[in-house]
């Protein structure tokens, strides 16, 4: 074998010293969903990922932040009685919380009415 390749190989030493990378397939196992989801969410950089070729790869660093960023705590306390302050959504959606609704047409008429068909199955388009 020639030289070069020989200093190329890793020696057990440093294959310890290696994080182990793992396949989406791998991290959508653990997580119990699809590798489309995982391979999508890495494409669009919204899980921490590492990129070799074209590939995307994981280590249990990232499979840890994954988990961290898609966990969801409870809304309200042990005792029920207090919940989180509206703070934590989106101003957006606080603002369309407090807005009455607007009645719709449907519900303003009381009755639903068929609009009449555009044309009949045997006249002719001139």
């Amino acid at each position: 074998m020639p030289p070069a390749l020989v200093r190329l190989r890793p020696s057990t030493e440093d294959e310890a010293s290696l994080p182990r990378l793992y396949r989406s397939e791998e991290i959508a196992e653990a997580l119990g969903c699809s590798a489309w989801w995982v391979k999508d969410r890495a494409r669009r950089s919204l899980i921490p990922h590492v990129r070799v070729g074209r590939a995307y790869r994981f280590t249990a660093e990232h499979f840890a932040e994954i988990v961290r960023l898609n966990e969801e705590r409870p809304t309200r306390s042990a005792g029920g009685a207090a919940a989180v302050p509206a703070a934590t959504s989106p101003p957006a959606a606080r603002a369309r919380a407090t807005q009455p609704r607007r009645p719709t047409a449907a519900s303003t008429t009381g009755r639903l009415r068929a609009r009449p068909p555009r044309r009949t199955r045997y006249e002719s388009v001139a």
